[in-house]
C-alpha cells in the first residue's frame, strides 16, 4: 500500500504489513519508533538514520533494520522507502533482537518488497500471498550486515569532535591531534576512543570517510573527486581503502544504485 502512515494500519491482525512513500529531498522524519520491527528499504536516493547508539547511511537498493520500539530519526534524500513493519512474535528472536544494522538487499529480496507493497493491507494469509509473506520472513533471517555504522561516544568533548570530522573527513588527520585537544596521551586517548567507540581510531576514521563518500556519489560527485577532498593523491589509492572497508570498488558497490558517474 502506497502512502498510509503505519499508525493508522498498525492494528491490523496481520505479521507483515508493507508501505510504500516517496519523500522529497531532505524530509526529516523526526525522533520516533514503532511497536512493530521495521525493514526500511531505499529504492531511490539515501537515508541518513540516527539513533542514541550512532549514525547510519544507507545507500540506494539496501535496507536498514530497526528493532521494535528503537527511537530513530531519518533524514531522507529523494528517496523512495519500501517499508515492511514486523510484529516481534512473527520473528525468530535472533532476528527479533538483532540491533539497528544497514543490510545487503538481494534481488530476490527487492522483488518480494515490490510485490508486498501492491498487496492489499489485509491480504490473505493461506494463498499465494500469504505464502509471498512467508517468503519475506525467511529472507530477512538471511540479509547480510554492512558497515555503515558510524558509533558516537557518550563523552561531549570526543562527540563534538567526531561530530565535525563527520562534517568534513580528513583520512590523513593525526590521532596526535585528538590527543592533544583532549589534553592526553596518544596512548591513552587510543584507549579512551576504543571504550567510547568500540573501534580503533583509524578503523572509525576509515569507515567515516567511506560513509561521507556516499552521501558524495549519491550527490553526483566522481570518485576522483572525493578521493582528492579526502586527502588520497588518487582515486586508486581510495578505491583500494573503499575495498577495505566494503569489500568491493565504488562503482561495483553502487552499480545498482546507479550512483556512480
Amino acid at each position: 500500500m502506497h502512502n498510509v502512515p503505519i499508525d493508522d494500519v498498525d492494528h491490523l491482525a496481520r505479521p507483515v504489513i508493507a508501505l510504500a512513500r516517496h519523500y522529497p529531498p531532505g524530509y526529516l522524519l523526526a525522533m520516533h519508533s514503532h511497536r512493530r520491527a521495521q525493514l526500511l528499504y531505499g529504492a531511490t536516493g539515501v537515508m541518513h538514520v540516527t539513533t542514541q547508539q550512532g549514525n547510519w547511511l544507507v545507500p540506494p537498493q539496501r535496507a536498514v533494520w530497526l528493532p521494535p520500539g528503537m527511537p530513530h530519526q531519518v533524514t531522507m534524500v529523494g528517496v523512495t522507502t519500501h517499508s515492511l513493519y514486523l510484529e516481534p512474535a512473527a520473528l525468530p528472536e535472533a532476528v527479533r533482537t538483532a540491533s539497528c544494522r544497514v543490510v545487503s538487499v538481494s534481488p530476490l529480496m527487492r522483488q518480494l518488497l515490490i510485490a508486498a507493497v501492491e498487496m492489499p493491507l489485509e491480504y490473505a494469509q493461506h494463498g499465494r500471498d500469504g505464502a509471498l509473506i512467508a517468503l519475506l520472513l525467511h529472507e530477512i533471517a538471511r540479509m547480510p550486515a554492512l558497515p555503515l555504522h558510524i558509533p558516537l561516544p557518550a563523552d561531549a568533548r570526543l562527540h563534538a569532535l567526531c561530530h565535525a570530522f563527520l562534517q568534513r573527513p580528513d583520512i590523513h588527520l593525526p590521532p596526535q591531534q585528538w590527543a592533544a585537544r583532549l589534553y592526553m596521551s596518544l596512548r591513552s586517548f587510543s584507549r579512551f576512543f576504543q571504550r567510547q567507540t568500540g573501534m580503533p581510531f583509524s578503523q572509525w576514521r576509515q569507515r567515516a570517510a567511506v560513509v561521507w563518500a556516499l552521501a558524495r556519489l549519491a550527490a553526483g560527485d566522481s570518485v576522483t573527486q572525493i578521493a582528492l577532498e579526502l586527502g588520497y593523491e588518487n582515486s586508486a589509492a581510495f578505491s583500494a581503502m573503499f575495498r577495505r572497508v566494503l569489500g568491493q570498488t565504488p562503482s561495483s558497490f553502487l552499480q545498482d544504485g546507479e550512483m556512480v558517474r
